[in-house]
Parts: structure tokens; sequence; C-alpha cells
């Protein structure tokens, strides 16, 4: 199946399921990928977190029943998932700004956000500089954090770890193990276990782990490696959307199941040099 087809089949699960519990793995599942990977590129294509998404969809169709039926607010409440009339009060006014008893009157206007319909567009106005590469396996030393099932939740733990080992003294402990190629500091996503996502802080190197730190494996895998330079955060956030976004739909590749990984080859955060590895594997 192709990756657009993918994505559209992943939008038809979460339109079915709008009134139920919507299950992340299923929803991986449908678009034949990770839930964690899913989410990732829900949110570089539609510009919008899939929670938030999954938000105004709900929020869309309980206005609808407001204005055409007489549900009372609390059967509402439960019918898109939520405990209390409070907790579905404050979704619906979020995304409408008003209230839902003030959303029964019929002059007064509220929002109607459609499904996504995922597109094929070709940009390339830009070019990028990426090589595939067939890696053994890694043997990396570092440090782990445990990440949770919302990825907007882990935009904020990541960010918090990188802060804390560049201020804790762990980068240049990190550094005085590295003994293998690539050279660099490797952030590195493990997230193909449902129940065991979790994110580390590392390096290529054959010495024991100190204190404190941990080793594990990068898998033997084609990587598709993607260079780039800038200041971080945003201009590896901005890499990888366009890799998703431009390079993904249009390449013969597709994502294989494995470990997203950032290599970052320079330490000055304001001009940083990196690379992000994708494994993939051909269509």
């Amino acid at each position: 199946m192709e990756w657009i087809d993918c994505l559209n089949q992943a939008i038809r699960y979460i339109e079915e399921h709008l009134t139920e519990e919507i299950d992340y793995e299923c929803l991986g599942k449908a678009a034949c990928c990770s839930a964690y990977h899913f989410q990732r590129m829900f949110a570089y294509m539609a510009e919008v977190p899939l929670s938030e998404y999954i938000r105004r969809r709900r929020m869309s169709l309980a206005a609808a029943d407001l204005k055409c039926t007489d549900e009372k607010v609390v059967e509402l409440a439960l019918k898109y998932g939520y405990q209390s009339p409070t907790a579905f009060n404050r979704a619906f006014q979020s995304v409408h700004g008003i209230t839902p008893s003030a959303a029964r009157k019929t002059e007064v206007p509220v929002k109607s956000y459609p499904p996504i319909s995922f597109k094929l567009m070709i940009k390339g106005v830009e070019e990028m500089n990426y090589r595939l590469e067939q890696k053994e396996s890694l043997r990396i030393v570092g440090v782990r954090r445990k990440l949770r099932k919302k990825l907007e939740e882990n935009f904020e733990i990541v960010p918090k770890m990188w802060e804390t080992v560049a201020e804790d003294g762990t980068v240049p402990r990190l550094t005085a193990l590295m003994d293998r190629e690539p050279s660099g500091v490797l952030g590195i996503s493990f997230c193909q276990e449902p129940e065991n996502w979790n994110y580390m802080i590392a390096v290529s190197s054959g010495q024991e782990p100190p204190e404190g730190m941990e080793e594990a494996e990068l898998p033997s895998r084609t990587w598709a490696i993607f260079s780039g330079e800038g200041e971080c955060p945003g201009a590896i956030q901005e890499l990888e959307r366009r890799i998703y976004t431009e390079w993904m739909t249009s390449s013969g590749y597709e994502y294989d199941q494995g470990p997203d990984v950032e290599l970052y080859l320079s330490p000055n955060p304001q001009q940083a040099k990196f690379e992000v590895w994708v494994p993939v594997k051909k269509k």
C-alpha cells in the first residue's frame, strides 16, 4: 500500500472511532507503522498534534449534535469520551470559544473542522542532502529516559533531558567514552515496542557503561541519512518535516520499523551540524 494511502486509512480509522476510545497502537497499525512514528508524521504533515486534531473533530461533531438534537450536555460528554461535563465544557470552549449551552442557540456561530485528507504534493524547491547506507548493528552507551504515549508530551521531556545532560556534566563524560564511528552525540527514540517507549542520549562505544549509564544496540538497518545545520531545535525539526512531507512521498522508499536517530556532529546549538537517520526499505 502506498504511503499516502496508509495515512488516509488511519484517518478513516479515526473517523470510525470518534465516539470511542482511540487506541494509538491500532491507529499505527492502520497506517502501517508504529504509533510513535504515525504521531510524528501526522504532526509534520497536518501541522497540528494528533491529539488536538482528534479533539477538534470530536468537538465539531458535538457542536452539530447540540444544534440538531436534544441530547443533554452530560450525554454528549460521555459520547465523546469525557468522564465529566466539566472536562467536556473545557474542551468545547477551547475549540469553539463558547460553552455548549450557548452553542445550542441557532444564531450563535460555532466552528467546524472537517476530516483531513492527505494528497501527494511534490515541492522540492530546495535541495535535500542525503545518502543511503546499510549499517551493521551498533553498540551504544548513554543515558535513557522513558517516553509517554502522547508525542506532544515528549516534546517537553526530550528538550529537558538534553538541558539536564548539558548542565550536569554528562555530555563530556559521554564524549570521553566515544571510540567508534559515528563521531558525535546520538539522540535515539526507541519506540517500536508498544509498552516500552524510551529516548537515549548516547555515543558509539565499546567501553563498559559507567555508573548511571547503560548500553544498548542500534539494530542493523538501511538508513536514509540527511545532513543539515542551523540553530536547534528549529533547524532539525524543519529538516524532519521536509523528510516526511517531501522526500518520503516521492523517494521510492518507505519507513522501516526501527529507531529514529539524530546525530549531533558539533556541540554549538546556535550553529549545529547534524544528521537525521531514518530507517527505510524499498517499496
